[in-house]
């Protein structure tokens, strides 16, 4: 299995787990002389059962990640990179909207406001930033699906 094909099953069980959770609580209780629509013992079991294929495929998946080496880092550090490369990108961006921000004054004796940054700068470093971000989100993609777990 490819760890790319891994990621997916992982994405596929939670999604999996959180709807058999909601079903299980919906079956929880029922009025007196009436059967739930699914039986609680039965979505029990297979949220048990999902829940510990996630778990191994996890530590697959993890293990895979520490031992994977690409231009000299493991996935695992080229992930966080991703992770905090993704926060500097909208906070900088965030940055440049809340700079570009101006207020129009009616009159000559309003109070100015003026932006503490150099919002075009602020932007290229954003966009600098992103587009080594999705630089770094093809490597890992590619990456995943020609890793074996």
């Amino acid at each position: 299995m490819k760890l790319a094909e891994a990621l997916q099953e992982r994405s596929d069980l939670n999604r999996q787990i959180e709807q058999l959770k909601f079903r299980l609580v919906n079956n929880a209780v029922v009025q007196e002389g009436e059967a739930p629509a699914e039986d609680p013992v039965q979505l029990l079991e297979q949220i048990n059962h999902s829940i510990a294929r996630l778990e191994e495929l996890m530590a697959a998946i993890n293990l895979a990640n520490c031992r994977t080496v690409v231009d000299g880092m493991t996935l695992t550090q080229l992930i966080a990179r991703k992770d905090c490369l993704r926060l500097k990108v909208e906070a900088y961006r965030d940055l440049a909207e809340a700079a570009s921000q101006t207020a129009h004054r009616a009159t000559r004796s309003e109070i100015r406001i003026l932006s503490a940054v150099d919002v075009k700068a602020v932007q290229g470093e954003a966009d600098s930033m992103a587009k080594e971000l999705r630089l770094l989100d093809n490597q890992l993609q590619q990456t995943n699906w020609m890793t074996e777990l």
